[in-house]
């Protein structure tokens, strides 16, 4: 237990703010299953629920200098989360667009069927070499809960780890996972989530 559990949200941004790891871990901890939950039930998918909750505090610790200025802590990371929540779908709706888009073109034969499945099978490869490029732990957990549909409980049961070291690799794998295919110039959140579309 850090001596910071005892901090409220005003006493620990200041220290935050000065770059103090535990007194963020605190923060992470109080807030961190709030968030997550509140995009559970805004996406109905824990995959992008995780992602965004990870995207969220990834970006307070990377912005913590401004964190001196929250007056409240859970309506501004609530605020964030809405925030997030709403670029999320706005981007599923764009890629809906983009979908029947290519569908029109290729109804109309703009577009050669032959064409779009290359284009599929490019993407299906370069998701595999994500995949592959994880850390054999981080694979492990990445494809027992993504593939295998296990749940953090489940998997930290099978291989002997806690609930919460389960969810940490989950949430390294997907930034992992988005930095190797925004490198390539995909989209990771639309990638993830249609990852069964993929396979």
């Amino acid at each position: 237990m850090s001596p910071y559990d005892y901090y409220n949200d005003e006493m620990l941004l200041p220290l935050i703010a000065e770059g103090d790891e535990s007194a963020f871990t605190v923060l992470y901890h109080r807030y961190c299953e709030k968030i997550y939950s509140f995009l559970h039930r805004m996406t109905k998918i824990p995959e992008i629920a995780e992602e965004l909750t990870s995207d969220i505090f990834t970006g307070l610790w990377t912005g913590r200098e401004l964190l001196v200025e929250v007056r409240n802590v859970k309506a501004f990371l609530s605020k964030v989360a809405y925030n997030k929540a709403m670029d999320f779908f706005r981007l599923t709706a764009h890629r809906q667009q983009l979908q029947a888009v290519v569908a029109a073109q290729m109804a109309a034969g703009t577009v050669a069927d032959a064409d779009f499945k290359l284009l599929e099978s490019e993407t299906k490869r370069i998701l595999q070499e994500a995949i592959n490029s994880l850390s054999p732990q981080r694979k492990r957990i990445f494809i027992m809960h993504r593939e295998q549909g296990m749940t953090h409980e489940q998997i930290a049961q099978a291989l002997q780890l806690s609930p919460e070291t389960v969810k940490t690799t989950m949430s390294m794998a997907l930034k992992s996972l988005r930095a190797f295919l925004s490198q390539h110039g995909l989209k990771s959140i639309a990638i993830i989530y249609y990852i069964d579309y993929w396979k």
